[in-house]
């Protein structure tokens, strides 16, 4: 049962049938042929392209850009998932106003960058709608590896292995492969079971096997794996969630902000899905932003997003905290959670006012509250891992662990930042640094 089902104030059903469907509709509608065209001329293809070097996973996006503008978007896809094989889901949630889009030269020069997101879209979309899976596998190599996790990183690992001719066992802990991109991401960004599709496409490229239900530490151990597999590549993601460390805490109606979009994104009927009349939301990230907007969408009268620095340190990106004040979420920063009040449910929120400094200024506010969300930042789960490096699995090079044998990538590696893009790319370089170890070995 949905945490809330039976809490005071947290009801299903707030909205007429059918705003929910306009509420949770495609955030960026795909350009149409047209479109694309009038965006894609705008390009000026540069030499040495800035965007390129902003982009995580190196997209030639001139050559695509004008793959497009010549009428060949599948040439487009082949040259941007040659790079991303992601590339469709990174088109849709990426972001791009940080990347690529922030130095694109019309975007220093006028202010308007290249729709450089809207038209990579635009060309994977045509080629997965197509059918076409425009990858090879090279011969079988006799090489087994596993990978842990199938998220963005575990899958991009995956498919990169096994365009290259070894075996790949996917472990996952879920029901479903696709890991944030399937349980974590707002649905208004990735409607249509997008993320489910692009794992289905994504497996075209044979040798891959997917076993769900398997975590690690549970079902696979990891000294288990290392001795059956050539190699394994841990992309485990942050399966913790940081608690507010109040009292209080446990009342009904506060939950995890992951929880509450994992239970979103896997519902089949959005009005059966209980929302609170004032909600709060703890946080500054995407997955803050993201708990907010729906909890808004969904029907909530008052949602408030608390953030205990300025907005200039949000993780959220402007763009993303515009989409939330444009949805009717009030955004206050400066402002850290010191009391849960209410008896066996929340009924306020009390804060402090903080400084730059975090350092509690002394005056304090109460929200009124029956539903509370903590996106607080999230933390690594398991047990007989690699050397830890903080509170992540240490990195060198490529990904490559304390353990011989062991790469990692992705949330649970340090040195990342936690994008789909970023962890794309660390994926594909393992991949590619397991292939020239297991080859120089040979």
């Amino acid at each position: 049962m949905t945490q809330g089902a039976f809490t005071p104030g947290i009801v299903p059903g707030r909205l007429p049938e059918a705003d929910y469907a306009e509420n949770f509709s495609d955030l960026h509608p795909r350009l149409d042929p047209h479109e694309a065209l009038v965006a894609a001329d705008r390009c000026y293809f540069c030499h040495d392209a800035p965007c390129i070097t902003a982009c995580p996973t190196d997209i030639d996006i001139p050559l695509f850009i004008r793959q497009i503008a010549t009428g060949t978007p599948e040439a487009a896809a082949k040259t941007i998932l040659s790079q991303n094989i992601m590339g469709g889901m990174c088109a849709r949630v990426c972001p791009t106003e940080t990347l690529c889009e922030e130095v694109c030269v019309r975007e220093v020069a006028e202010g308007k960058p290249v729709l450089i997101g809207q038209l990579q879209r635009y060309a994977t979309d045509t080629l997965m709608e197509a059918g076409i899976h425009p990858f090879t596998r090279a011969a079988d190599t006799g090489k087994r590896i596993a990978v842990v996790g199938a998220g963005p990183a575990g899958l991009s690992c995956a498919h990169r292995l096994a365009m290259l001719g070894h075996g790949v066992t996917v472990y996952d802990a879920r029901p479903k492969p696709g890991g944030l991109n399937e349980y974590g991401i707002a649905s208004y960004k990735t409607p249509d079971d997008f993320a489910a599709r692009e794992v289905e496409w994504l497996l075209k490229i044979g040798g891959i096997t997917i076993e769900t239900g398997k975590a690690l530490g549970r079902e696979v151990t990891l000294d288990e794996m290392v001795s059956d597999f050539d190699a394994v590549f841990l992309a485990i993601g942050l399966g913790g969630v940081n608690a507010l460390n109040l009292e209080g805490e446990d009342k009904d109606g506060l939950r995890d902000a992951v929880d509450f979009i994992a239970d979103l994104r896997q519902t089949g009927d959005l009005s059966t899905l209980p929302i609170g009349r004032d909600v709060v939301v703890i946080g500054g990230g995407m997955t803050a932003v993201d708990a907010a907007v729906q909890a808004k969408r969904l029907g909530a009268l008052n949602v408030t997003l608390v953030y205990r620095r300025g907005r200039d340190r949000m993780n959220a990106s402007v763009f993303e905290q515009d989409l939330a004040a444009s949805s009717g979420v009030r955004i206050i920063t400066n402002a850290s959670p010191v009391a849960v009040i209410g008896n066996s449910a929340v009924r306020e929120i009390e804060f402090e006012y903080t400084d730059d400094a975090l350092k509690p200024t002394g005056q304090t506010f109460r929200l009124a509250a029956d539903q509370v969300f903590r996106a607080i930042g999230q933390t690594l789960e398991g047990a007989g891992l690699p050397d830890l490096d903080g509170r992540k699995i240490a990195v060198t090079g490529a990904g490559r662990t304390s353990v011989k044998g062991v790469w990692a990538g992705g949330d649970c590696a340090a040195g990342g930042d936690d994008l789909t893009v970023t962890a794309v790319a660390e994926g594909r370089d393992a991949a590619m640094d397991i292939h020239a170890s297991l080859t120089r070995d040979a």
